[in-house]
């Protein structure tokens, strides 16, 4: 993997960022609207990202693109966390997946910030410009059914039942726990002393298995959660084999 330094530095966009509402009772995110899955590839220690996390924030706040339902995840790369500040949040499992998506998409290397909109186009985080084009895109695609229902939050624990439409030969249903809402305090590195603030970060990503061509998925899942206190999201998503194109995706937010 390679630990590319991303853009030219934005440290004039420090400090904007969108104060998300608290919520107050679990809510269900159900619409009619085409769901497009828009994944961020950033990092706490890259000085670009912070201008790509607000806007992550404020697609999904305002959803700006008519009859297209804008779910996202916030994805941490670990490839930064030795170069003066360990971002908390971070993983290796999403340097593995956004290398996957580096090789497919025929990149030269992996960088930050970066979108994957529907796991079909890539654009730079933190232009609005190209990702709107590549919303637009991905949302006059037909998408399968998907559905997350009885959300339960007990005992440390955040269980739903997952159900889809018939599935293509090959396709892998996932499910990610997102934080609602994240902030941190930076004390060295490139962001050192910025409070940073993220949207639906991602704690863990699994994925549920694969249907035999022709026929639907259904299965319960059960995640542990890291606090009683916290407010989370569930996401839901198809994806073709070989970490393709998404088929169809949902989003349930999980109130504390």
């Amino acid at each position: 993997m390679s630990q590319l330094r991303s853009f030219a530095v934005a440290a004039a966009f420090f400090g904007v960022f969108i104060s998300l509402p608290a919520l107050t009772a679990a809510q269900t995110t159900q619409t009619n609207r085409t769901p497009v899955l828009v994944e961020l590839f950033t990092s706490e220690g890259c000085s670009s990202c912070p201008p790509a996390d607000a806007l992550l924030a404020k697609l999904d706040q305002t959803q700006p693109i008519n009859g297209a339902d804008i779910i996202v995840l916030g994805e941490h790369v670990d490839y930064w966390d030795d170069l003066g500040w360990k971002d908390s949040f971070s993983s290796h499992a999403f340097t593995v997946r956004q290398g996957v998506y580096a090789d497919r998409l025929h990149l030269a290397s992996p960088y930050t910030p970066q979108m994957v909109v529907d796991g079909a186009y890539e654009v730079l985080g933190s232009d609005r410009g190209r990702g709107i084009q590549a919303f637009e895109k991905a949302s006059a695609l037909p998408k399968i059914s998907l559905k997350i229902s009885t959300v339960k939050f007990e005992a440390g624990k955040i269980g739903a039942h997952v159900a889809t439409g018939t599935l293509p030969s090959g396709a892998e249903v996932f499910i990610a726990l997102a934080l609602e809402h994240a902030q941190s305090q930076v004390l060295r590195g490139e962001n050192g002393g910025h409070r940073l603030e993220h949207v639906s970060v991602v704690q863990n990503l699994l994925s549920l298995g694969k249907a035999a061509k022709g026929q639907a998925f259904s299965k319960d899942v059960n995640l542990a959660a890291s606090s009683q206190q916290q407010s989370y999201r569930l996401i839901a998503f198809v994806q073709e084999p070989n970490q393709g194109r998404i088929l169809g995706a949902a989003m349930e937010r999980v109130a504390k």
